[in-house]
């Protein structure tokens, strides 16, 4: 067990760190709500996708990572990775008592107070949908609803290639979303935060009468109040730099980061790789 850093100051860097370029979703709200922070985004692309990985593979994943975010000096950590929530939040927190690390889930709770027909649909990774978290957000939330597990594979390699669109993934998306539909489902949770860029396709799949929850900003609102709690939040009106960290090529993912984020960048290299090997 690593023991808890000094209380970073008000200017370090928060951390957000997901099997890839999805999180990128989860930043793009951090950002908006909190445009005075100086975040560090990591995109381990050279080990996406986590939702078909062993849960030690996981593991060891997120705990390299957020090592090297520890070394970074960042005051804060965003978990922008549903299957690292689902498999291994719990441990990562036991490992860095005292350290705030913010996690995302699906949004199961909403999802069950807004639906009319009382069945909900959650899209996500393997690991994710057989995870334990999944599970007990269910039990503890979606009591009387009738709440449909769709695993999602080939999604997060689709973004992760920048395949937004077009007659292949609108066929992918929709062999997944339409068997929600017809077993009734109003509600549909976004459970990675890849699909967010995939959301145009899903949203004419599913028809205006279906609701899509992406849990992103509520994530971006946690934030801001664990930071506000502890005196942590960096009052600029605006920031400085995001810096972009990857594991993957970074010619590639550079490009993809390039385009879901919306400005040209250079994603530095993930140093460590062969410490987190399993």
């Amino acid at each position: 067990m690593t023991t808890a850093p000094d209380l970073a100051p008000a200017e370090a860097p928060i951390g957000v760190f997901d099997s890839g370029v999805g999180g990128l979703s989860v930043l793009r709200e951090i950002h908006r709500l909190l445009p005075g922070e100086d975040p560090i985004y990591v995109a381990d692309s050279g080990h996406a996708p986590y939702g078909d990985k062993p849960p030690a593979f996981v593991q060891a994943r997120a705990e390299h990572i957020l090592r090297q975010l520890r070394r970074a000096g960042c005051k804060a950590v965003v978990v922008a990775c549903n299957t690292v929530t689902g498999l291994s939040i719990q441990a990562l927190r036991a490992q860095h008592p005292g350290w705030p690390l913010v996690a995302i889930e699906p949004a199961v709770k909403p999802a069950a107070a807004l639906t009319r027909s009382g069945v909900i649909g959650v899209l996500a990774t393997r690991n994710t949908v057989a995870s334990p978290g999944l599970t007990r957000l269910i039990a503890e939330h979606a009591a009387g609803v009738q709440v449909l597990r769709q695993a999602c594979p080939g999604w997060v390699e689709r973004v992760e290639r920048g395949e937004l669109d077009g007659p292949d993934t609108e066929a992918a998306v929709a062999d997944r979303v339409q068997p929600l539909l017809d077993a009734g489902a109003d509600v549909l949770v976004l459970g990675c935060t890849h699909y967010p860029f995939l959301l145009p396709v899903i949203q004419r799949i599913a028809g205006p009468s279906v609701a899509i929850l992406d849990p992103a900003p509520a994530v971006a609102r946690e934030l801001a109040r664990r930071l506000t709690e502890a005196g942590l939040l960096n009052s600029r009106p605006r920031g400085g730099m995001v810096r972009f960290w990857t594991s993957g090529d970074l010619t590639q993912t550079g490009t993809v980061i390039a385009r879901l984020w919306g400005s040209d960048t250079q994603p530095e290299r993930l140093v460590g790789e062969n410490t987190a090997e399993p």
